[in-house]
């Protein structure tokens, strides 16, 4: 599908759409419990992929209404009767291969063309390291992945540079290993406040985790426990707020809510905002954050635990007066695409000012004009370039249906604002 996107000016609000991540890991977590109700979850692309994958493994997963009402395994892992298709979400392969690995025979994982991109040699490594045998068929750290148990536990080391995701997947199915299990971080952990989200998480269903913040960020996991978890209650998410907030900051006065404090590192776009200049405030008693349409100057923003936030800050960057770097951005090349290029380059054909370097983005003011741009295939890509799209007007978006992946009444809402968004099949 593609999108025309006209100038426009919005006003009005809207509710953040759930957690994308709180409701990948509370699906995940569930299907290894008892009994268990997911209120608020986010049906999308993406977390429907996580639950055909957690009843692969024999839990019974089901939608009701608002909620999902998961019968989980009790830890009774079973084997797949087939190959398990992520899709597109590297977050069901990363979380679900690390589960793999506690089922007695050999689990296949796979997915799209994109997944099939996607490194995954630290999981591999750490799995092959705690009993498991973890390959990938290409023998080059890509889906498709082959997993067999069983995973003992004791101590490993990853690489926390690529990807968080490694030690989510590690985090939940070490819980269950017949032994404990020491994970201890080599170098920077990037996007840190998503495994402090499946920290939050696994505390909620009853399991023990130790961090230890010393030279080497090392987590002590129990072996042989079980989960217990009555009811998730996933919240609002702030990556896809994003959009909005910046929407707000550019093109008139938004009020979201379902905006309460969690562990989201991504709630850091408020403060990015505010420090960019905008008129917003965050009334978190009550999870509503009220933005005026500012005039915004660049700063320089460290994304090292923000990623997700990449594709709105460059489009900000570029409306913004003076000059924005986005730093310490190499593991956004990693994502669904590589964000730091696919922004350069999209907003390059706006006429941005955009210089593109190994770890970063430098971001001019810039008057954009209406271009034909590829989404990429990319959730956030699309949504972002939305986003410059209101600016320029005559443009044009392609793969845009991919923001079913994240956030499926993304433009349902940019229209509900007064976004002047037209479908073109």
């Amino acid at each position: 599908m593609n999108v025309k996107i006209s100038p426009s000016v919005i006003e009005g609000m809207v509710d953040a759409p759930p957690s994308k991540s709180y409701t990948h890991r509370a699906i995940a977590i569930a299907s290894l419990a008892k009994n268990t109700t997911v209120l608020n979850p986010l049906v999308s692309d993406d977390t429907q992929r996580t639950m055909y994958a957690c009843r692969a493994f024999g839990a019974d997963v089901e939608n009701v209404g608002d909620a999902i009402r998961i019968t989980g395994v009790q830890g009774e892992v079973a084997t797949p009767d087939d190959v398990v298709d992520v899709g597109n979400s590297g977050t069901t392969l990363r979380i679900m291969t690390a589960i793999s690995s506690l089922v007695d025979s050999a689990v296949v994982l796979n997915g799209d063309a994109s997944i099939r991109k996607r490194p995954n040699d630290p999981l591999l490594l750490a799995l092959n390291s705690l009993g498991s045998e973890a390959f990938s068929t290409r023998n080059n750290g890509m889906a498709p992945l082959v997993v067999r148990g069983k995973l003992r536990g004791g101590k490993t080391f990853i690489d926390g540079s690529v990807s968080s995701q490694f030690i989510t997947g590690l985090l939940i199915a070490c819980s269950l290993a017949e032994n404990d299990t020491e994970i201890a971080v080599r170098g920077e952990l990037k996007s840190r406040p998503y495994v402090d989200i499946t920290l939050e998480m696994l505390g909620l269903a009853g399991a023990h985790v130790v961090v230890d913040e010393g030279a080497n960020l090392t987590f002590m996991v129990e072996g042989n426990q079980q989960f217990d978890v009555p009811v998730y209650q996933v919240p609002g998410d702030f990556s896809s707020a994003s959009y909005l907030l910046a929407a707000g900051a550019l093109f008139g006065d938004v009020t979201v809510k379902n905006m309460y404090p969690t562990a989201q590192g991504d709630s850091a776009i408020i403060s990015i905002l505010k420090e960019m200049g905008v008129d917003i405030a965050w009334n978190k008693k009550h999870g509503v954050v009220t933005v005026k349409q500012s005039e915004l100057h660049g700063c320089t923003i460290d994304v090292g635990l923000t990623p997700d936030l990449v594709p709105t800050l460059a489009v900000l960057g570029v409306l913004a007066n003076g000059v924005t770097v986005i730093e310490n951005a190499e593991h956004v090349r990693y994502k669904e695409t590589d964000r730091l290029h696919a922004m350069a380059t999209e907003l390059g054909k706006m006429g941005a000012n955009v210089r593109e370097e190994p770890d970063k983005l430098i971001l001019k003011s810039s008057k954009l004009h209406g271009a034909n741009l590829c989404g990429w295939d990319d959730h956030r890509i699309v949504m972002a370039l939305t986003l410059a799209g209101m600016a320029a007007g005559g443009t044009m978006i392609d793969t845009a249906e991919s923001v079913g992946i994240s956030y499926p009444d993304f433009f349902e809402h940019m229209g509900k604002l007064g976004a002047n968004i037209e479908a073109v099949h």
